[in-house]
């Protein structure tokens, strides 16, 4: 019965020509038809017959290089298939199973694989959609020459495709943070750029005599001793605002897919730069690996959606729990200057704050008013102390970044 179920429109059309042509021949009497019926009906039955008695054994590996591929990347998927059996295959027909979002299926066609053979094979895929992709199973079908006959096996692996969002290589600007670290020290402000405090000290007891500083010595006239290296480690927060009100447009050029390009763009060259980042949504604190924070924040933003939340509270409260950030960026669509003076009161006196507020306008018809509330926004941030970087429709990050840098009133970016 599975080799009956297994016939293609050929096969039942060549079973029903020969049932029909046996039945003729009976009613007429024709002793020629009936051979012809027989023959026809038999072709499709010995092909299921053969077909379903096939024990072919295949292995499937599939590689992508690379696992993560930017918005708008090309990456390549090589599928490795191993006939593991003594006997060598039919025709196969070969169909991965892939997102409608990474394109079609691709298909493709083996003649013959010699046992112990192995054939690779490599396509392509690519998404101008940020996610997090299933590709596979692998589906094998065997066919008899004829194509009467078509049996579908399937694989059980797959691989996952990450789509992470654009990152665009931005400036150095010098920001300050929060840098901590152990032994000698205690939590200090100093620059992103900073070097660690190496000064010596004076011995103490049970200090170890090999990390005496004879110089510091000789011109202290007293035993000094270098402070215990240690590794500094400069700790900011990342804000994205991820509510779906507070954005505009649709597709890969809404203003909040411009939103999450940035906020990744930003906190990998933070960390890039040797800063430990925590990141927050209006939902709350993300999590991040400690290993890999640049693979992990891309992982985390290739998946992030728009929210239904219509108060940025949650974020700002997950901002206030952790503390000690010396470096505050907030990635921030349309919000209201009540919103803006809570947000202002996170950064404390020793920490930098920058708001990157999109022009929202730019994606839509002009509100209203909404100039009006967006300035607004801008006055009460900046006259907390946050630096303001205005990103409008059309215009690249990295060269709006510089003005994070500028302790200005205001430091908005044109249209590039």
């Amino acid at each position: 019965m599975a080799g009956l179920r297994a016939l293609t429109s050929r096969g039942r059309s060549f079973l029903a020509s020969g049932v029909a042509a046996l039945l003729m021949a009976l009613l007429l009497g024709e002793h020629d038809l009936l051979r012809i019926g027989v023959l026809i009906m038999s072709l499709p039955l010995l092909a299921a017959l053969v077909v379903a008695r096939t024990r072919y054994r295949l292995s499937c590996a599939r590689r992508l290089d690379p696992p993560r591929r930017e918005v708008g990347g090309e990456a390549t998927v090589t599928l490795r298939l191993e006939n593991v059996t003594r006997l060598p295959t039919g025709l196969l027909l070969i169909e991965d199973t892939v997102p409608y979002a990474l394109g079609a299926r691709p298909r493709f066609v083996l003649d013959r694989v010699e046992s112990k053979g192995i054939r690779e094979i490599d396509y392509r895929v690519r998404s101008d959609l940020r996610g997090r992709y299933t590709i596979g199973p692998l589906s094998v079908r065997i066919t008899d020459p004829f194509g009467l006959v078509e049996l579908t096996r399937a694989f059980t692996i797959s691989d996952t495709l990450v789509v992470t969002p654009q990152v665009v290589a931005l400036p150095h600007v010098r920001l300050s943070g929060e840098w901590t670290g152990g032994g000698d020290s205690r939590t200090r402000s100093v620059a992103a750029a900073g070097d660690d405090d190496v000064a010596p000290r004076e011995y103490r007891q049970g200090d170890d005599l090999r990390r005496v500083h004879w110089r510091s010595t000789a011109r202290h006239g007293e035993l000094m001793v270098r402070r215990e290296e240690q590794q500094w480690q400069s700790r900011g927060a990342l804000l994205l605002d991820t509510r779906r009100h507070a954005h505009r447009g649709e597709g890969p050029r809404s203003s909040f897919e411009v939103a999450v390009s940035a906020a990744a763009s930003i906190g990998l060259h933070l960390a890039r730069e040797g800063l430990g980042v925590r990141v927050v949504t209006d939902q709350g604190p993300e999590h991040l690996s400690e290993s890999g924070v640049g693979w992990s924040l891309l992982d985390t933003l290739a998946v992030v959606r728009n929210s239904p939340a219509r108060s940025l509270e949650l974020g700002i409260n997950a901002l206030r729990q952790g503390g000690g950030d010396g470096l505050i960026v907030a990635v921030l669509g349309a919000m209201e200057p009540e919103e803006a003076r809570e947000l202002a009161k996170v950064r404390h006196g020793g920490a930098t704050g920058v708001a990157v507020l999109l022009d929202v306008e730019g994606w839509e018809a002009r509100e209203y008013g909404s100039a009006d509330r967006r300035q607004a926004v801008e006055a009460v941030l900046a006259g907390s102390g946050w630096r303001i970087v205005t990103l409008s429709a059309g215009t690249s990050l990295a060269t709006v970044w510089p003005s994070a840098g500028v302790k200005t009133r205001f430091a908005v970016g044109g249209a590039a």
